[in-house]
């Protein structure tokens, strides 16, 4: 099995500080796909739930809430940046049905008996996709189901796309080839392939239903570019670029975001698949 270091590497350095420094925001960013998986997965009293790539445990919290003190709900994710913020709010709470664990969920010993496998947008970063399923599989009853929201085709997404596409065009690079399938937040959005991952993990009763709902980057296009980079695909871009390129990419990045502006802000669309299937 791979063992994701790059991925491991990645969320407990730059990103994951940057991630767990920006939680409220992307947390509202990413709530309302979130709730529309959560819908999905009808969490009821008294379940056992295992949330992957927890993050800062918004979503963990939020099923906390759904199962109650009788069911329990167990937060993992690789970043302890992440995690320290979620461990910091659980000791405010102090939610016994509620607890995280530091650990790669395609590898570790997880709890077993769960009633459902959530996640939002969490499980897009394995290495070995259809390995990482089938071993989380095995920490589930035999009645349970899965739930979870991924990104679809990036063409799809132009919260995502149109700024890194004007950064690029601003300073006359071409986009390097790329492999769709590689870690990373498109990873699934080949419907099929996804359906064959989790078909070859013997999950069953597969449904993968589009959900769409805008992005609110910022107040005005000259805030969406700027978050763009704080929190989106174009801060990598910039990272690898160095801050030096701002003041040309800036501009060009407000102006392909002026058509997403509208009366509570820049929102252009966002693109889901909501999925869930069932564990035998």
């Amino acid at each position: 099995m791979a063992d994701n270091s790059d991925q491991i590497t990645e969320w407990n350095g730059v990103l994951g500080e940057k991630w767990a420094e920006l939680q409220a925001e992307l947390d509202a960013l990413t709530r309302p796909f979130g709730n529309a998986a959560l819908a999905a997965a009808r969490v009821a009293p008294g379940e056992a739930v295992l949330d992957i790539g927890c993050g800062c445990g918004d979503t963990t919290f939020e099923i906390a809430g759904k199962v109650g003190p009788i069911g329990s709900v167990h937060g993992v994710d690789v970043s302890r940046p992440m995690l320290t913020v979620a461990g910091k709010r659980l000791k405010a709470e102090g939610l016994a049905q509620l607890t995280f664990a530091e650990a790669d969920a395609s590898a570790a010993d997880l709890p077993a008996n769960h009633d459902l496998l959530f996640s939002r947008f969490g499980v897009m970063f394995f290495d070995d996709p259809p390995a990482a399923f089938a071993h989380m599989r095995g920490s589930l009853k035999p009645t349970a189901r899965l739930a979870f929201c991924c990104w679809r085709h990036p063409r799809e997404n132009p919260w995502a796309v149109v700024p890194l596409s004007a950064a690029r065009a601003a300073l006359n690079m071409e986009a390097p080839p790329a492999d769709p399938y590689a870690p990373g937040p498109f990873a699934f959005a080949d419907a099929e392939r996804l359906r064959g991952i989790l078909s070859g993990a013997r999950f069953t009763n597969i449904e993968i239903n589009a959900y769409d709902h805008p992005v609110r980057l910022g107040a005005t296009p000259a805030e969406a570019a700027e978050n763009s980079i704080r929190f989106g695909p174009s801060g990598r871009f910039i990272r690898e670029m160095g801050d030096s390129v701002l003041p040309t990419v800036l501009p060009a990045m407000a102006k392909a975001l002026e058509p997403f502006q509208g009366k509570d802000g820049c929102a252009p669309p966002g693109a889901v698949w909501i999925v869930i299937a069932k564990a035998s």
